[in-house]
């Protein structure tokens, strides 16, 4: 048997003290908050994803029209730190969204090298009805929680992403 393949009486669970993350429920390893977050990430994700499709955007998108709808005119090494994403993917991002009418850059005066990223007044409409399409399908994702948990569920998201002592 090979070291990385497990022994098949132990497979399903190890049964050490030490304890070998999974991601699976009731994983009580030090990464099971992190497995299951990215699990959690990637079932609203997909749900998102789906909301946007008929818009003709994705969700990478989305996140940058975000910002600029929340901080206005925004130049792109801060669009690239709001959204984790690099200095190549973010131009991506705004080229596509140039490209589609939802944005445009604009010189910064002062410093005709940085540019600023601007959304449209079709990126506008286009985010409003992102929100009108998401609704049903944000509800589907809280569908099996009890009345009250989904609003709990987003203030201790919201704790931990944002913790008070701004250790985010």
């Amino acid at each position: 048997m090979t070291a990385d393949a497990p022994h098949p009486a132990t497979a399903s669970r190890p049964t050490t003290t030490a304890s070998r993350a999974t991601d699976g429920p009731g994983d009580t390893s030090p990464f099971a908050l992190g497995l299951l977050l990215r699990q959690a990430h990637w079932r609203a994700a997909a749900v998102m994803s789906e909301a946007l499709r008929p818009l003709g955007i994705e969700l990478r998108h989305f996140a940058v029209l975000i910002v600029l709808v929340d901080r206005g005119p925004t130049v792109q090494r801060d669009l690239a730190a709001a959204t984790g994403t690099d200095k190549a993917g973010i131009m991506r991002v705004v080229d596509d969204l140039e490209r589609k009418g939802l944005a445009v850059r604009k010189s910064v005066p002062g410093d005709r090298r940085v540019r600023a990223v601007e959304i449209t007044p079709q990126g506008i409409e286009l985010f409003d009805a992102a929100h009108a399409g998401a609704a049903p399908l944000a509800e589907s994702l809280v569908a099996d929680l009890a009345p009250g948990e989904p609003e709990q569920l987003t203030d201790l998201l919201t704790r931990f992403a944002y913790p008070a002592g701004g250790e985010a």
